[in-house]
Order: structure tokens, then sequence, then C-alpha cells
């Protein structure tokens, strides 16, 4: 796009469509007291670098090069909540920033941009941003959460865009590194990722060696169950923790969900975590499909105790500068029956 121009008409109605999603209360409450976490995060102490240019390479492989940015916009609510950790403010984020929960925006007067899965352009654009984060991902709802299709006319209006996926702790290690380098607060690295890393550290080096878990990661929603190998955010942190996934074996599953399989494999762990705006819907979906096969409560992990619930604010979400806990909290479930 050789020049995005807006008219005065269009501009004006994005502004009003955008002021509709202004933050005029407060985002849900935490019930796992994350959000008096975030804030304290959010804060930092320390001296403070004078930021100025930096260039960085994206996820998607762009160079981008940002200065001291202060109109930013962030599509997606955990990269939202990242960069206020980082130190930055926002103008605009995608509406699960203020929306679901587990994130507390700090910023004020912001705007939304539409749903992370079909961001508003014209919203954005009407921001005036000087710096917009999004999402190169395609793990959202619907499996598809990419972001890339709006970049030709953000970089044609002179706007640096950055694409970010983050997984596991490492990609947020890495987001963070470039996010605290931009905002100059290397003070905040250390609190919400270096101390994080040091913690996580120190859960892994816990973890027994012999005799190896197994278990199944079951992300359910109104819709259905899907199983996650290791390479999901669960998945990877389970894997650090030594436990054998079963579906790394079992790669059928990851295509169709099969009670039968999971039945006939018997996995010693049976994590689920709902997905979507209605947990109990999602939950009760897989409580009746499990009903309707009366093997089901044969499985050790039934039997056991060992089928448990996640909350999808540390294991859906990405938990961002409470990724310890997140650890901590599936270790003390391997482990802290034993």
């Amino acid at each position: 796009m050789k020049k995005f121009v807006l008219c005065a008409a269009t501009a004006a109605l994005a502004l009003a469509l955008v002021g509709c999603g202004q933050q005029g209360a407060e985002a849900p409450a935490v019930d796992n007291g994350l959000a008096q976490e975030q804030s304290d995060a959010v804060s930092g102490s320390g001296t403070e670098a004078v930021p100025g240019p930096v260039t960085f390479t994206d996820d998607a492989g762009n160079e981008v090069t940002v200065d001291n940015p202060q109109r930013v916009v962030a599509c997606m609510g955990s990269f939202a909540n990242a960069w206020e950790l980082a130190g930055g403010t926002l103008v605009g984020v995608s509406d699960d920033a203020l929306q679901a929960a587990g994130w507390t925006i700090q910023s004020p007067d912001v705007a939304t941009v539409g749903d992370f899965t079909a961001v508003n352009l014209e919203a954005v654009m009407a921001l005036d941003p000087d710096f917009v984060i999004m999402t190169s991902g395609t793990g959202g709802r619907g499996g598809d959460s990419s972001q890339a299709d709006l970049r030709d006319a953000l970089v044609g209006a002179g706007i640096p865009v950055a694409y970010f996926e983050v997984t596991t702790f490492d990609d947020y290690e890495r987001l963070m590194r470039t996010f605290t380098d931009i905002t100059g607060r290397a003070d905040l690295y250390d609190q919400n990722v270096a101390k994080v890393a040091e913690a996580i550290d120190a859960i892994v080096g816990a973890a027994p060696a012999e005799n190896p878990p197994t278990a199944l990661v079951l992300t359910t929603f109104s819709g259905g169950t899907r199983v996650q190998n290791s390479g999901t955010q669960t998945g990877a942190m389970l894997a650090d923790l030594g436990v054998n996934n079963l579906a790394d074996e079992n790669r059928s599953l990851l295509k169709d969900f099969s009670l039968e399989a999971v039945i006939e494999m018997d996995p010693d762990f049976i994590f689920v975590i709902p997905m979507g705006n209605d947990t109990e819907a999602a939950m009760r979906n897989l409580e009746e499909a499990t009903a309707a096969n009366p093997a089901w409560s044969s499985l050790s992990a039934v039997q056991n105790g060992r089928y448990i619930t996640l909350d999808p604010t540390l294991y859906l979400a990405k938990p961002n500068a409470q990724w310890d806990a997140a650890y901590q909290g599936l270790f003390d479930n391997l482990y802290g029956q034993n």
C-alpha cells in the first residue's frame, strides 16, 4: 500500500467506535490473587535508562525499529500485560486484555481495537500509534489468531509493527528482553523475568529424575475437546518437569480426540483446561462425553484423584510474570502427593 489515508469522516467514525470501547470499569477480578501480584510487578523500582532507538528482528523475521514509543497498541492481552510489565504504557488493546480474567491493565483511558482474532484496523489507525504489537501465532480461537494480514497497511502508514509468538517461558523471556530494551527498564527485566527464571530452575531441579509419570492434557470447550502435546504451553512445562506426555507417542489424538484411546493408554494424570467464555459449558461438554463411557471411571487418574482441572489464567493465557507459579502448580499436583 503506497499510502494509507483516512478521510475525516472515517477517522471520526473510527474514533467513535473505539471510544465505545474505552475502559469504563475494572477488568474482572481474579480469584487467585494474580491481579495484585501483576500490579506490583508492573510498578518496579530502580534507575531507568533513557530509551533511544532500538532495532530488532521480530518472530516473523521482520526488522523493526522503534524510538521510545508512547502510543502503543497491543493486539493480544498477554502482550498488553507484558508491555506494561516492561514499563510501557498503552493507548489501545484487544478486547481480551480488558475482559479476560488474569489481566489488570494499568494504563488509563485505554481504547479497544476488537477481538484479537479480528482486529479492527481502522480502530488501530485512529489511535495514531507509534508502535503496534501483534501476534503471528495460529493457536487462538478457531485455530488461527494470526494478524499478519494487517502488516502491509500499518507499514504503509509508517507505523512500526512487530509480531511475536509466545508459547514457552523461553519465548516470554525473549519477548521481555526486547520490550525492556525498548523501554530502557533493565530493572523490570530482572524483576519480572530473571527472578522468575531462577524460581523455575529451582522447581524443575526438584522434579524426580526416575520413574516419570505419564499424563494427558485436554483443552475442553463448548464444541469439543483437544489434546495437547509437549509443543504446547502446558505440555512444555510438563516436559520440563519430567512428565511423559502420551500424546507425543499417539499423535492421532491431536486430530481426533478419542475417549477409547485415552482409556486404553490409562495415563497416571489427566489435566483439563477449560477454554472459552463459558467455563461451565466447556466442562459440562467433557463431563457428558466421559459419563457416556462407563470405562472412564476405571481410569487410574480418575480413581486416584489425579483428574485435575487447571486454572486457564495460568495454563491457557500466558502467565507472564507468574510463569513460576504455573510451574509450581503442576509440580505440586505431580509430586506433592508422593
